[in-house]
């Protein structure tokens, strides 16, 4: 009798034990598990972080970096099965729908900045971009004061726009400044003469000029209008439980041997859908970074001694 108390003790503490663990999860988690659905906010035209293929499926850099975030959900939450769904934003509604509880990851090319971290957490930095502009050769724009009192187009809602601005106003360029609603649309008015040049980050504008009909018609500018800055895998701000989760995949994957194939596979490869190499070499910077991860928004913190 005094075996079988004991046993019913144990069992009893287990099941409330049980139960205390699951009552603790909260944000995201709770969500999560509670739903056994999370959803991943994707980019049509990101190439290649987070862009649609032939069959309209999202793939990309970005994505693939997710779907190792969702293993490792799948993993902490005990899960058998996870559910994917796939969610579109763009640079405008990202943060909104990040906030509103619609999506609960954004994979794209998002940069890390002290101003969106007054709204949202990033997951450990998995790219370093800097903010250029392309151009037609033919318009022999090489300097950002080359573009002075020309119609210049970057992508509303993203941090590329807000420094084409700050540039126009502190120089006094008189720029044209014409917003577009996606990164696709920016390019098609550089490539159909409406304005001279797109500002966006160096390594999306490579994508759409390796992907053109004419790649050697365009040129990137050496001149940027800011430091190398940190991309990151974007999620709810005050939600520490799971952020935890997020960078213990990311640490995890980064610092693998798989990270840097990752990287390989989608800027030394050929890629669908059409076979594009984008052959950007991995930095020193974010080299480092993969060897010790950072999810932090200082630019600085990237230098290599």
């Amino acid at each position: 009798m005094k075996r079988l108390r004991i046993m019913g003790l144990m069992l009893v503490a287990a099941f409330c034990s049980a139960q205390a663990n699951a009552e603790e999860l909260t944000g995201t988690l709770k969500k999560v598990k509670e739903t056994g659905t999370i959803t991943l906010g994707y980019r049509d035209s990101s190439i290649p972080f987070s862009y649609l293929d032939d069959k309209h499926k999202p793939i990309g850099f970005a994505m693939d970096i997710c779907y190792k975030i969702v293993e490792a959900v799948k993993k902490e939450l005990k899960l058998d099965k996870i559910t994917v769904e796939l969610e579109p934003v763009t640079s405008s509604t990202r943060i909104p729908l990040l906030a509103n509880g619609t999506i609960d990851l954004e994979c794209g090319s998002t940069t890390n900045n002290p101003e969106r971290l007054k709204q949202v957490a990033f997951a450990h930095t998995h790219f370093l971009t800097a903010t250029r502009f392309v151009s037609k050769k033919s318009s022999q724009l090489n300097l950002i004061d080359d573009l002075r009192g020309k119609s210049v187009t970057a992508t509303s809602g993203t941090t590329n726009i807000k420094q084409l601005t700050e540039t126009n106003a502190a120089r006094n360029l008189g720029i044209n400044i014409v917003p577009a609603k996606d990164h696709a649309e920016a390019f098609l008015m550089v490539e159909t003469d409406r304005v001279v040049a797109f500002v966006m980050d160096d390594i999306l504008l490579a994508a759409f000029v390796t992907g053109s009909k004419d790649p050697d018609a365009y040129v990137i500018s050496a001149d940027a209008f800011s430091k190398p800055e940190p991309c990151g895998i974007m999620l709810r701000r005050d939600d520490p439980a799971f952020k935890k989760v997020v960078d213990a995949a990311t640490s995890a994957l980064y610092q693998s041997a798989e990270g840097p194939k990752l990287y390989d596979k989608w800027f030394m490869q050929k890629i669908p859908p059409k076979g594009l190499n984008l052959n950007v070499p991995m930095g020193a910077e974010l080299s480092h970074e993969f060897v010790k991860p950072s999810d932090s928004s200082d630019p600085d913190a990237y230098r290599v001694m």
